[in-house]
């Protein structure tokens, strides 16, 4: 016998430590997202009553993992009075009645989600919303303020990735090992976007995201637990070096603070540490992925005393390999912020110019922000305002906005 305090104690515990696991557990006994979550619902609430008058059990997670889809097989069968489509769905559950779930199942069952959810199958724009409903658990609300769409938006496309998933037969597994690499991509990118949005929100007043980017590094330790691929290090410990740094990214009035102007005493040393060693790792496997890169790039930030004191000869020529293997005009932009540090802000100017002169990011906020600041520099304050002004234009988040703007006020 068990209290009722000490019941949902126990309950409230397991369910914001385990849940998701358990929930990805059951989409892949039942074939279903909506059936599992109201299967792991049903068990959750039956738990009540039963942990009180038979104590809790030695695998909480595994008995409410068999409750919810013994549950769910009980509806099936009622449904199935009705419905003769319903039938053999029931027949294919009821072969799994005595099958047992293991801790390790559950594990695997976790990157097995992560990967159905972004799998290349689905649109692009779904992969991340479903990611963060199904494996993160944040509420489709959340999901709608983070990327400025409406919740209705948002569930519409949640809603179609489950259909697709089911109707398509999507296998519920990670891939071969002849498939991983494209599948891994995907993975990889929606873990990142994640992060990159909690990191610097693109909207609102707040300049972080804290829930979201402690999410996208739980699902990169996750990853690099179940599958220590090279790439997965390099993400992982980008993550964590650029996480290292959130503390001293905003003053006490939560207003932006440039890398340049931070105090470093308050980066996180042990993220650092941490991330420096992945990266080590990571480029020990001589499979120098665009994470890899962009972490070793980080890892020399990192390990600077002071802005005067980073080797931007190094991060120069670690964008450049970059820019060689993967050229993107975002990456060539970063490449122009350091070429600025190595060479001037002449030189700097010059290459963002470039970037701008070939129509690439001219609505990138960042990209006429950088432009501005060069001009300041260099005391070409008629530009250095042009520019601050598009970039205003075209920033949506408080704290960079009105970073701009005292930028604009000083000139």
């Amino acid at each position: 016998m068990a209290t009722l305090a000490t019941v949902r104690a126990q309950l409230e515990t397991v369910y914001r430590q385990e849940s998701r696991r358990i929930l990805a557990t059951l989409i892949r006994l039942l074939g279903d997202f909506d059936l599992a979550e109201e299967a792991m619902h049903e068990a959750f609430f039956i738990a009540v009553e039963r942990w009180q008058r038979d104590g809790i059990p030695a695998s909480p997670r595994a008995w409410l993992v068999s409750t919810g889809r013994f549950k769910a097989i009980d509806s099936l069968r009622r449904r199935a009075r009705f419905d003769r489509s319903q039938a053999q769905l029931v027949q294919a559950l009821e072969s799994l009645e005595e099958a047992q779930v293991n801790d390790e199942e559950l594990e695997d069952d976790r990157l097995r989600l992560i990967f159905t959810c972004c799998h290349p199958a689905l649109a692009a724009d779904a992969q991340v919303p479903l990611t963060l409903r199904e494996v993160c658990d944040l509420t489709t609300e959340e999901i709608a303020r983070a990327f400025l769409q409406s919740p209705a938006t948002i569930a519409q496309r949640i809603v179609r990735a489950k259909a697709k998933i089911r109707d398509a037969r999507i296998p519920y597994q990670v891939p071969s090992l002849a498939e991983l690499p494209e599948r891994l991509d995907s993975v990889l990118r929606v873990i990142y976007l994640v992060f990159n949005e909690g990191y610097s929100a693109s909207s609102g007043e707040s300049l972080m995201r804290h829930d979201l980017s402690d999410e996208a590094i739980r699902l990169g330790r996750l990853l690099q637990q179940l599958l220590p691929d090279p790439e997965v290090l390099g993400l992982l410990a980008l993550m964590l070096l650029q996480a290292s740094r959130q503390q001293a990214r905003s003053d006490a009035q939560g207003e932006l603070v440039l890398l340049d102007e931070q105090d470093r005493r308050l980066w996180n040393r042990e993220l650092i540490a941490e991330g420096c060693q992945l990266v080590q790792q990571a480029l020990r496997s001589q499979q120098f992925g665009v994470y890899s890169l962009q972490a070793a790039i980080a890892a020399v930030h990192a390990q600077a005393a002071s802005a005067e004191d980073t080797d931007w000869a190094e991060i120069v020529g670690l964008y450049d390999v970059l820019w060689q293997r993967w050229p993107s005009p975002v990456v060539e932009l970063n490449r122009a912020a350091a070429l600025a540090r190595r060479d001037g802000a002449q030189a700097g100017l010059a290459a963002v110019e470039a970037i701008l002169a070939r129509g690439q990011l001219q609505d990138y906020h960042l990209a006429h922000s950088a432009r501005a600041e060069l001009c300041r520099q260099l005391g070409l304050l008629g530009q250095a305002r042009e520019a601050y002004c598009r970039a205003l234009e075209l920033t949506r988040q408080g704290p960079e906005r009105r970073f701009i703007e005292r930028r604009l006020s000083e000139l």
